[in-house]
């Protein structure tokens, strides 16, 4: 019998992208995932993350849908989404409830009574929760509780993450998906799931930043010792590069975004000066010659723009400076030549051009291509979903770290949002 599939599904900006998983088995290995199919497809009816067009977003999914399920040659029926845009926001919570059991042990439902208790301590109007993230418990006093289940006490603590969406964008979002016929099985703040593809344990113990830099949004998830400790999506990306391109040229976006993918660096140092391009080679009305220095120079200048604010964002949570696992860049924005150099004299922190390379593929060229990260990461997020689940039911211990969601909390939103559908 077939595997089934896992399915992540991007809706970015400018392009829409979906990767398809299984688990399989080897001897050396044992149980694994495998990425057996990616597409990708222009995206219409989407704005920095949100649905701006409804219909143009139905058609540009059913598309790439359609797309999908001729390159794995099966249905696909459900669906890992993720969710960005600026409107995701990320607030503190903290949830007590007493241990329920008569002679103290802690077990698995107290440790849900007290995440419960979070989301109804802090649940702002008209936005909806997406993750519980709880990076640390606490029992009659004692802190720094990882994992509190078989431990005695009387009181059960806990401070969270609460990633919270507005309820309004989220359902739109969501209704957009199920017009097209597609289940929602989890949804998933897309930054947490690239930061699952393109970082190890390791790395997310120490401290390190993942920066998703999309076409019009740039998202930033900061982990230390295994757990988030920032999360921000900001309203600026690599199309504002090509606005920049095309305004400093005086030619059209058509024309400016070619030439950005094909000559934009943000190193106008290492150009000469006498290096030049005709406009009317890229589709322009006229012919004009122009210095390849002169856009990079444009380049560079809204690219060091991008990592002042990554910058801000750092100084906020007082790690300026101070990831020793450095800033990992992915999205497809990262694939911008320069831009690994003008990140680490930025933000003074090593800095790399990141994929989910680590995942077997029979189609390296997009699945280990920075630009698949988030659609990969939510498939790696299933499979994680699938095996702690698996844990859990032959009485593992949970992992409460990683910066994981806590519960299917996605399968709870899509009752509600089902409801919206006519």
């Amino acid at each position: 019998m077939a595997q089934r599939l896992i399915v992540g599904l991007d809706l970015g900006s400018s392009r829409i992208r979906l990767a398809m998983g299984q688990i399989s088995t080897s001897p050396e290995r044992g149980p694994h995932l495998s990425v057996v199919g990616a597409v990708e497809a222009p995206s219409q009816g989407m704005s920095r993350g949100v649905v701006s067009a409804l219909e143009d977003a139905v058609g540009s999914l059913s598309s790439a849908l359609e797309s999908a399920e001729r390159q794995v040659g099966v249905p696909i029926e459900e669906a890992i989404v993720g969710v960005g845009g600026t409107h995701v926001t990320v607030i503190d919570a903290k949830g007590v409830v007493g241990v329920s059991r008569p002679d103290g042990d802690i077990r698995r439902e107290d440790v849900e009574r007290v995440l419960e208790a979070t989301k109804s301590a802090a649940n702002p109007a008209n936005h909806e929760i997406l993750h519980v993230l709880a990076h640390g418990f606490s029992v009659d006093g004692q802190t720094g509780i990882k994992d509190p289940i078989g431990m005695h006490g009387i009181r059960l603590e806990t401070e969270a993450h609460l990633v919270l969406g507005l309820a309004g964008n989220v359902r739109n979002l969501t209704k957009a998906v199920f017009r097209t016929g597609l289940d929602i099985t989890e949804l998933v703040f897309g930054p947490l799931a690239a930061a699952e593809a393109v970082t190890t344990a390791r790395e997310r113990e120490l401290g390190v930043c993942v920066a998703n830099i999309g076409a019009s949004t740039t998202s930033l998830v900061i982990f230390e010792e295994g757990e988030l400790l920032h999360a921000v999506v900001l309203p600026i990306g690599a199309d504002h590069v090509t606005s920049d391109i095309a305004i400093g040229l005086r030619t059209s976006l058509q024309v400016a975004e070619t030439i950005k993918l094909q000559y934009a660096t943000a190193l106008p140092d290492n150009i000469g000066k006498r290096e030049e391009i005709d406009l009317a080679e890229f589709g322009a009305d006229q012919s004009e010659l122009v210095p390849i220095r002169h856009i990079a120079e444009i380049t560079e200048a809204r690219i060091e723009e991008i990592f002042e604010k990554v910058e801000a964002e750092l100084r906020k949570v007082d790690r300026s400076g101070l990831l020793p696992a450095g800033v990992m860049l992915t999205g497809g924005g990262a694939k911008l030549t320069g831009l690994v150099d003008v990140a680490k004299r930025s933000l003074r922190l090593p800095a790399s051009v990141a994929a989910a390379t680590h995942l077997a593929t029979p189609m390296p060229e997009y699945v280990h291509d920075p630009s698949f990260s988030t659609a990969v990461g939510l498939v790696q997020w299933g499979y994680e979903e699938q095996r702690r689940g698996a844990e859990r039911s032959g009485g593992a211990g949970p992992s409460w770290g990683g910066g994981k969601a806590l519960g299917k909390i996605g399968g709870q939103l899509k009752k509600v949002f089902k409801s919206f559908i006519p």
